[in-house]
């Protein structure tokens, strides 16, 4: 094919495909930094089992990739890789009218009033891994924020199995710890290795919970039995054929939802508490809008101005994941570069968020920059602001996401003091995610007792 003549592609760091899969894998942020230093802001990544990834971080080239339609640009094929760990009929993995018809189903769950529903169950687990906190030893925090946001997932989108919480959150994070391995997104790698591979563990973790979850499915399906849970409204859901979802394509969306959703927004929360105990004006000012008093109330705790700009900067400063991409299903004109059907294109999430010309002082933590006037863009999914990505393909999961981040920061910058117990803070990978590495490791200086719930 013709893009393998390096000439027509935008040049990039001279490394073996194998050995750059490597760094890739270890120091993504690095490299990203490095090729831009030397090459500007475009410039190609040589990735093994992937087309040449040609990157880009102009705001313009963003906005033009968020508003294909998806026939030009395919995040399906794109996400390929991850089939082994989402199932094969994700909404991720699909383009055109297929995730079109996906997406409609799945979106009602995850946005609007349905998010008051939830506010309780938040803010209950993140009492109870605060109530877990050792007392004086040093220990790393993202293990207690995955805890949460599994809880979260178990209650609000299986809340029927919560009878079971226990043995599905076990269940669950045990996929989730095994699937960290890189060896799972290789194909060359997964191998069986009588039972002892990474990849042999997680397929056996995977079986376990599904048949788990499947047991519900048909139980629910042959009783009738519905709740406010997500699972629930699925069933219901139907088509514009009317069709209800199947059940391996309703486990493929759940086992996205249960294994996305934990992987993203735990990494999220670490990486927001560790810039808010470095910085203790951000964490003043948070306590004076969000009193006591006013962090048992989901509306008072949405609502939040000081919070949101938090929450936004945090992600802003360090996305938990380097890029979104696509592969072009046809040639296209992209940054000034022709480029040939197959390649894939790739917005870098980490280097357009970081571009001082859009963001004063890009490496600073400084949430102010979201409040008031000459603010740059806060709309999520912009050219300037994309960690859930944008267009057709911004995360479904988005309002849930950044609802369960402000309840669980609300709840814990309450009841908490913490101090840094490990510097420097760096970053680390945990599969296709990015986290301060060592999870986060924090000391407890301060425990309030929980709030009296309203109306107790």
């Amino acid at each position: 094919m013709a893009w393998r003549d390096r000439g027509v592609l935008p040049p990039g760091l001279p490394f073996p495909s194998p050995a750059f899969t490597f760094l890739w894998w270890k120091f993504p942020y690095p490299l990203l930094e490095d090729s831009q230093r030397r090459y500007g802001d475009t410039f190609t990544l040589r990735l093994a089992g992937l087309p040449p990834v040609v990157m880009f971080s102009n705001p313009e080239v963003v906005r033009q990739v968020f508003l294909d339609d998806g026939t030009t640009m395919e995040a399906g094929r794109f996400n390929r890789s991850l089939a082994v760990l989402l199932g094969e009929r994700s909404v991720l993995m699909t383009d055109g009218r297929t995730h079109a018809r996906k997406r409609k189903l799945l979106m009602p769950p995850f946005h609007g009033a349905r998010m008051q529903a939830y506010a309780r169950a938040m803010l209950d687990l993140s009492d109870r891994a605060i109530d877990a906190f050792p007392r004086s030893a040093a220990f790393s925090l993202h293990p207690f924020m995955q805890e949460v946001t599994l809880r979260v997932i178990v209650r609000t989108i299986f809340g029927a199995l919560a009878r079971v919480e226990d043995k599905l959150v076990a269940q669950l994070g045990e996929v989730l710890d095994v699937g960290t391995s890189i060896s799972l997104l290789i194909p060359a790698l997964r191998r069986n290795l009588w039972g002892r591979s990474p990849y042999a563990r997680f397929m056996a973790a995977s079986r376990e919970a599904d048949r788990t979850l499947f047991a519900d499915i048909r139980a629910r399906r042959e009783s009738g039995e519905r709740g406010d849970d997500v699972l629930s409204l699925l069933l219901d859901a139907r088509d514009e054929d009317g069709e209800p979802m199947p059940d391996d394509e309703l486990r493929d969306e759940l086992v996205t939802r249960r294994g996305a959703g934990p992987e993203t927004t735990a990494p999220a929360l670490t990486g927001a508490v560790r810039w808010i105990v470095e910085r203790p004006a951000v964490l003043a000012r948070l306590r004076a809008e969000l009193p006591p008093d006013k962090c048992g109330d989901p509306a008072a705790i949405e609502k939040s101005p000081w919070l949101d700009a938090i929450v936004r900067e945090a992600l802003r400063l360090q996305p938990v994941i380097p890029l979104v991409g696509r592969v072009l299903a046809r040639p296209v004109s992209l940054g000034g570069w022709d480029l040939p059907e197959g390649v894939a294109v790739a917005c870098s999430i980490y280097l357009a968020q970081r571009r001082p010309e859009i963001y004063t002082d890009p490496t600073e933590f400084d949430p102010a920059r979201f409040l008031g006037r000459g603010k740059p863009s806060a709309a999520f999914g912009a050219s300037e602001l994309f960690p859930f990505g944008g267009g057709i393909r911004r995360c479904i999961g988005m309002a849930f996401a950044l609802y369960e981040m402000k309840m669980v920061l609300a709840r814990l910058f309450a009841r908490t003091d913490l101090e840094i117990a490990h510097r420097p803070v760096k970053v680390a990978r945990r599969s296709i995610t990015m986290v301060p590495k060592h999870g986060l490791r924090v000391r407890l200086s301060r425990r309030e007792p929980r709030p009296t719930p309203p109306g107790a």
